[in-house]
């Protein structure tokens, strides 16, 4: 059964299932979301991996409880690092994991709290925006290349829709369910609607970012894309 195939009979499943905003359905879990999120556990080495030796400020938009963030301290210690994420058990999490670095942490909407110009060296963002339309990563992007120093790199890994077909239908999907249940779309729900790759990587060209694909670890529908300013 592939990726598509899958999805649609999760839906199914949880059809009766009411959707949830965002922040409550991740609060709800914290004591469970590390291990969720344990099978990217390669993907966090990786980031550590990746980050320059040169870089000395880093934004973590999405930064949940620090998995991401417990391998880039390994590897780097005296990077001052900014999290935004919109839980604060989350953050209070990844304080306690963390409180002995150059930490600082924003509990807000990162389409909303300002990330400055000119401010970072590095800005991740992993498994956080496949939450979106297409016009509003493109809002997301262009601020995060706007937060950028020069020649600043934007290490996105996320989750991605295999066919236009499969990404059409999650938007649908979404639009049927709000209304099911009386929901605005103004309210941020936690629901999947990622993009295919061609849309990521042309919303990131539009941005102004170049971009490269760095590949895969062990999940054939989560690419690491490498953008620089």
């Amino acid at each position: 059964m592939n990726q598509f195939e899958e999805i649609k009979k999760w839906l199914k499943n949880t059809e009766k299932e009411p959707l949830e905003e965002m922040g409550g359905f991740f609060a709800k879990r914290i004591d469970s979301y590390e291990e969720h999120m344990s099978p990217w556990s390669a993907y966090y080495e990786w980031l550590g991996e990746l980050i320059p030796k040169n870089a000395k400020t880093l934004l973590d938009a999405g930064c949940g409880t620090g998995l991401e963030l417990d391998r880039i301290f390994a590897y780097r210690p005296d990077i001052a690092v900014t999290g935004i994420d919109l839980s604060q058990v989350m953050l209070d999490k990844l304080q306690s994991k963390h409180g002995d670095k150059n930490l600082t942490l924003i509990c807000g909407d990162y389409f909303i709290e300002p990330l400055g110009e000119n401010s970072f060296d590095v800005v991740i963002a992993f498994e956080t925006l496949h939450h979106f339309k297409a016009e509003k990563k493109l809002q997301i992007f262009q601020k995060i290349y706007k937060s950028l120093k020069k020649g600043g790199v934007f290490l996105e890994g996320d989750y991605i829709a295999e066919s236009d077909e499969m990404e059409c239908y999650l938007f649908d999907e979404l639009k049927r369910r709000k209304e099911k249940w009386k929901i605005s779309d103004e309210v941020f729900v936690h629901f999947d609607t990622p993009l295919t790759l061609p849309h990521e990587l042309s919303l990131l060209q539009q941005a102004g970012f170049k971009t490269k694909i760095l590949g895969y670890r062990g999940k054939e529908n989560t690419p690491m894309i490498k953008a620089v300013k």
